[in-house]
């Protein structure tokens, strides 16, 4: 499907149903527009296409390309992280934050009161970064991830029919992006050292799997999947051959600086060195309420994550206790201990409906996203377009490390590109095919797909012009440790409040969406996402461990307590171990993403029901919804009170 066609169809579609309703305002009208109006969007305008000038890749992956002329060549190059152009870039944000502060915000609309804020927090936590805690002297795996994510999205962009992708321009601007890796990469190795004299170094682990593994992955791809990758794109037309000549000599100089800093990272950091992941409890309460508008600190969170793990732990127990029922196992859920136990024998009797290989693992969560679609059309719970599909395809190798499952959205200012449902193969392991059984399906493809991210980013992107250009960007970095994942709250929070509105009852179907045993999976990821909050609070203010983090998800997501010390002799236990550790990986390179998902969820579900209060019988679900996904993504903590109608007018 191509994506402007999608666009143009489903425009139709909102004129004739209605699409564009709204919540009625509450309050008085905003005021008009004035001098502080005026400043802040000229100033938000030019923040805006700078940020996208110093961040290349976040700007292809937003398209900047389509947003502005200034941004036209940004595809062509990497983010300079020499010390002379970090000092360049602290100064014009230090005068974005003082323009900023001298704006009124009292004489703003409600719409621009949001903006006002959203610009203070995401120039304060940039800010933050590079002069504070000098993120650059160990973000190694910002290093790692940046350019092959610029390219890949590059490629991702290219539109034309019949296989052929890309025109002249767009391949010339991957050839120049492509030939500043060996300079951007010899940046990367004088900042990482310099971090090492100050003793501000990065965690082991995210040395070894995002550098070492990262860096390998690389080379690959560079040597290899990238010239094969551009000679089908490139076909036969007359451009063709030298490009793709330019573009392999490239990628061979890339691939050879991919190596050299794959050694450069053996021979700089100790692989037994001490932990380093965990960022302290200032630090992270400052996160929460800076970045994520959350009020509560980071010791409550951590109480907070254990309720939220009990509650989901007895729903899930009793929908095991129906499955159990169901196919008559004869187990008993009596005491505590029986309801693991017999909940984890539940999940072994359904592992056996599992795939026989990724093949079948792929074919059958495009079948489930085929059949979400369609419960979607039946319950009409959106204005879903006729022509609507979802795309899954193999995770991309050197992404492999971190993600299970992801979505990567297209860009919303860019005419060209699909979003993307990334799923990571096994590699056919038959212990991992179980952990991918039948029933665990359809929640996940609930999540990426619809209607979570995919149907989330596609509405949004209909209403791009609606949407605030600042609310599209994630400062720091698209998704690694730089990341501030303000857009995080938003888009997670989402995909996990759609998991829960599948799950509603509806005539005949007690489990919504799902069977009772794809439902015992869904609450299963409701679960997990209360387990994160658990861990990442306890791992980054020193509550617990890396392995203790491990052990806790183990024995409260997969019910097997103790699975690494069996994984020797337990094949299974070895999987769970693995997929635990991996988790846990990424929690601790990631400070608050984690957590983002329950707490987003929790923000939507009280601002609903708040909203239901208020509006008694003029409260719409469908009209709620539509507004929601249209405030972008940005945590509701940004826009609670103007939602909700005070002390203005509510937003658009």
């Amino acid at each position: 499907m191509r994506r402007r066609d999608f666009l143009r169809t489903a425009a139709r579609g909102a004129a004739a149903f209605g699409l564009f309703r709204t919540l009625p305002p509450t309050a008085r009208p905003a005021p008009r527009p004035g001098p502080a109006a005026d400043g802040l969007a000229a100033l938000r305008e030019r923040y805006f296409v700078r940020t996208l000038q110093l961040y290349p890749v976040t700007s292809t992956y937003l398209g900047g390309d389509g947003y502005s002329p200034a941004l036209a060549a940004v595809n062509g190059t990497l983010r300079d992280y020499r010390p002379e152009a970090l000092r360049a870039e602290l100064e014009f944000y230090r005068e974005v934050d003082r323009e900023r502060r001298a704006i009124d915000p009292t004489r703003l609309g409600p719409a621009d009161r949001i903006d006002y804020e959203v610009l203070g927090a995401q120039v304060g936590f940039v800010l933050h970064q590079i002069e504070e805690r000098r993120h650059y002297q160990r973000a190694v795996d910002s290093y790692v991830a940046e350019p092959f994510r610029g390219v890949d999205w590059q490629l991702q962009q290219m539109d034309r029919p019949e296989g052929e992708r890309g025109d002249e321009g767009e391949w010339e601007l991957v050839i120049r992006r492509v030939e500043a890796i060996p300079r951007y990469l010899e940046t990367a190795r004088a900042n990482l050292l310099a971090g090492k004299e100050a003793g501000n170094l990065p965690d082991r682990r995210l040395v070894q799997r995002d550098g070492v593994d990262g860096s390998a992955a690389n080379e690959e791809y560079f040597r290899t999947t990238l010239p094969r990758t551009a000679a089908a794109f490139l076909g036969r037309r007359p451009f063709a051959r030298a490009t793709l000549a330019r573009l392999t000599r490239a990628s061979a100089a890339a691939a050879d600086a991919w190596r050299g800093f794959g050694r450069f990272l053996v021979g700089t950091y100790d692989p037994s060195d001490v932990d380093r992941f965990a960022v302290g409890e200032e630090e992270y309460d400052w996160r929460l309420t800076h970045c994520l508008r959350v009020p509560r600190p980071a010791a409550e969170l951590y109480d907070y994550g254990a309720e939220q793990v009990a509650l989901y732990e007895r729903r899930l127990f009793a929908v095991a206790r129906e499955v159990a029922g169901a196919a008559r196992l004869g187990l008993g859920f009596g005491s505590d201990a029986e309801r693991r136990r017999s909940t984890r024998a539940v999940m072994e009797h359904l592992s056996q409906d599992a795939p026989r290989d990724d093949d079948e693992l792929l074919r059958w969560y495009r079948e489930a996203g085929a059949r979400a679609v369609a419960y979607g059309f039946e319950r009409r719970l959106f204005d879903i377009p006729k022509d609507y599909r979802l795309e899954v395809v193999p995770t991309p190798p050197v992404l492999r490390s971190t993600i299970d499952a992801a979505y990567y959205p297209a860009p919303p200012f860019k005419r060209t590109g699909v979003g993307r449902f990334y799923l990571t193969p096994t590699g056919n392991d038959p212990a991992a095919l179980k952990l991918n059984n039948r029933a665990s399906v359809a929640d996940t493809a609930v999540h990426e797909g619809f209607p979570g991210h995919d149907w989330h980013y596609k509405y949004m992107s209909r209403y791009a012009t609606e949407i605030s250009n600042i609310r599209w960007l994630t400062p720091g970095a698209v998704e690694d440790s730089s990341s501030m994942w303000e857009d995080s709250m938003a888009a997670e929070g989402w995909a996990l409040y759609a998991e829960d509105l599948m799950a509603e009852p509806a005539p005949g179907r007690p489990h919504g969406f799902y069977t009772a045993a794809e439902h015992l999976y869904e609450l299963q990821g409701q679960l997990l996402r209360a387990v994160r909050v658990r861990v990442d609070v306890g791992l980054h203010t020193g509550r617990m461990s890396f392995d203790e983090a491990v052990d806790y998800f183990t024995a409260h997501v997969s019910f097997y307590p103790e699975a690494c010390r069996r994984a020797r002799r337990d094949p299974t236990a070895r999987a769970v171990c693995d997929n635990a550790r991996r988790a846990i990986y990424r929690y601790s390179k990631w400070p608050t993403q984690a957590i983002t998902y329950n707490l987003g969820k929790a923000a939507i579900v009280s601002l609903r029901e708040e909203s239901r209060r208020r509006l008694g019988t003029r409260f719409s679900a469908r009209a709620f919804h539509e507004r929601l996904m249209r405030m972008g993504t940005i945590p509701v903590g940004y826009f609670r009170e103007e939602f909700l109608g005070s002390p203005n007018a509510s937003p658009r």
